[in-house]
């Protein structure tokens, strides 16, 4: 029962630990995060290329946090990331930021705010996460409506694995976040909505496709051994 209470105890220190950070992330860049509020890129883009170390470490905590509530656009992200380092780079840090933050988001609901934020969300839902795992957080990274940190979310209540989980948000985001680091980069217009959306929903679709195929081949070929 000591062990339970001391548990509790230690979990409302992590939340508030982290609910203090957030706080103090945002005092401390007040200016710039209201620049990110108001899309003033160039602004932004002035502000951090003054110390690009900082602007790297700066861009990761606003990644993080648009995994964990976003509440910014997250093309307005990766637009600021491909302006100040160039597109490929932008993109990969953009990527790379995304899946190192989707983790950390992951791994904090289920150990940390589970109890907390479980009973927020209808079990079917959950259910449904559980069932299809690799499938529902592939389709929900490529699908633009549904929010990065709800599938961030979610995955920690429900029972995936780490490596599914994994697999499909990297893959998922390197797909929407190509197309989406396409926009800034001048070679898609922001109004790509209908056409550009259906393309990536097909061409997901097929992926997961051929990667469900190649592991029940894998699967058929271990059964037999």
């Amino acid at each position: 029962m000591r062990k339970i209470i001391n548990n509790l105890a230690k979990k409302q220190w992590i939340i508030w630990g982290a609910l203090l950070l957030i706080a103090l992330f945002f005092v401390m860049n007040r200016e710039l995060i209201t620049l990110l509020f108001d899309g003033n890129i160039e602004a932004v883009q002035s502000f951090l290329k003054k110390n690009m170390g900082y602007a790297l470490f700066f861009l990761f905590l606003v990644m993080l946090i648009q995994n964990s509530f976003t509440i910014f656009p997250l093309i307005l992200v990766i637009t600021i990331n491909i302006t100040l380092f160039g597109f490929v780079n932008g993109f990969l840090w953009s990527w790379l930021t995304s899946i190192l933050a989707s983790l950390i988001v992951y791994y904090s609901v289920r150990y940390i705010f589970q109890e907390t934020i479980m009973e927020k969300f209808h079990p079917k839902v959950i259910e449904e996460l559980d069932t299809n795992g690799f499938a529902y957080v592939f389709q929900a990274r490529i699908f633009p409506f549904v929010p990065t940190s709800l599938v961030n979310i979610l995955a920690g209540l429900s029972t995936i694995r780490v490596l599914p989980y994994l697999l499909a948000t990297t893959i998922g985001n390197f797909l929407y976040f190509f197309v989406l680091a396409l926009i800034p980069a001048g070679i898609l217009s922001a109004d790509w909505n209908e056409y550009v959306i259906w393309i990536i929903i097909v061409a997901a679709i097929l992926l997961y496709y051929l990667i469900k195929k190649k592991r029940k081949s894998i699967k058929d070929i271990d059964t037999i051994d």
